[in-house]
């Protein structure tokens, strides 16, 4: 049993996900990812360990927000940090009420990494 904290990455744009589960691996995370909201929430559903979901908001087939709104039906106890590179509509009111952080981009990727520790220490 791996003692990294596991977090799962949606992200649609392969060069960013790629990068950033790279750098979340050496700050000593078990990295999950996923090219979409549909994706990401199988993975939810397939892996009850996933401590953080890092998700981008505008994502092919399924949004971050219905991603984060279906992934909190699913485990109410899971942490979240969004990240957008687009001026987005207001988040819902269930997620307004989380007070969910988003990560604008372009972002330091040391500062996701961050971001990450912090919310699963």
């Amino acid at each position: 049993m791996s003692d990294k904290t596991p977090i799962l990455i949606p992200e649609d744009e392969a060069i960013l996900r790629v990068i950033a589960v790279q750098l979340l691996q050496d700050a000593g995370f078990e990295v999950f990812e996923a090219g979409d909201g549909i994706e990401a929430l199988e993975m939810l559903k397939a892996n009850p360990q996933i401590a953080l979901l890092v998700s981008d908001i505008k994502m092919p087939r399924m949004d971050g927000y219905s991603l984060v709104e279906a992934g909190l039906a699913l485990r109410p106890d899971l942490k979240v940090l969004l990240m957008t590179g687009y001026a987005q509509s207001p988040p819902p009111q269930a997620l307004k009420a989380r007070d969910i952080p988003i990560l604008r981009k372009p972002f330091n990727l040391e500062q996701l990494c961050t971001l990450a520790a912090e919310m699963t220490a």
